[in-house]
């Protein structure tokens, strides 16, 4: 199953499109005036579906997930040299990048692969493909990817 994640450039906040292999609209996210980043993610018809809030005052990123108003977990930057790495403490999921953290593999705990990241180059406006193995795994990678470009912001 396959997302394209598509920022729309000219907004006061973040905000992007995530759109099915058919090219309809499967959610579109908004950014909220924060200390940090926050992210609202609604559905096709505009329910509210969940959130990504940047922890501030942290010396790595880290990023709280919302699903409505439960409490997910946990998105952490681990400190590394060469490559990006994070952790999200939901299902004991691992996002591994490459050098340029453009491209990044999620995998659960036993390391099979949830889903496969890559950045495309040379568009206006971050967009993002995502290859995701289980349908039911779509709003979660969704969300990471999401902490994945606020990271990079910060940077």
């Amino acid at each position: 199953m396959q997302f394209y994640l598509k920022q729309r450039i000219f907004t006061w906040f973040d905000s992007f499109d995530i759109y099915h292999e058919d090219g309809s609209v499967a959610y579109t996210v908004q950014g909220q005036l924060s200390w940090g980043h926050k992210l609202e993610v609604l559905d096709a018809e505009g329910r509210y579906l969940g959130m990504v809030r940047e922890r501030v005052m942290t010396f790595l990123p880290q990023f709280e997930m919302y699903q409505g108003d439960e409490y997910l977990g946990c998105i952490y930057r681990e400190f590394t040299i060469l490559r990006s790495r994070f952790t999200l403490d939901y299902q004991g999921w691992s996002l591994d990048g490459d050098i340029l953290g453009w491209d990044y593999e999620l995998r659960d705990m036993q390391g099979r692969t949830v889903a496969t990241i890559a950045k495309e180059l040379w568009r206006l406006g971050d967009t993002y493909v995502l290859d995701i193995e289980r349908p039911e795994d779509a709003f979660y990678v969704v969300m990471a990817v999401l902490a994945i470009d606020c990271s990079r912001c910060r940077n």
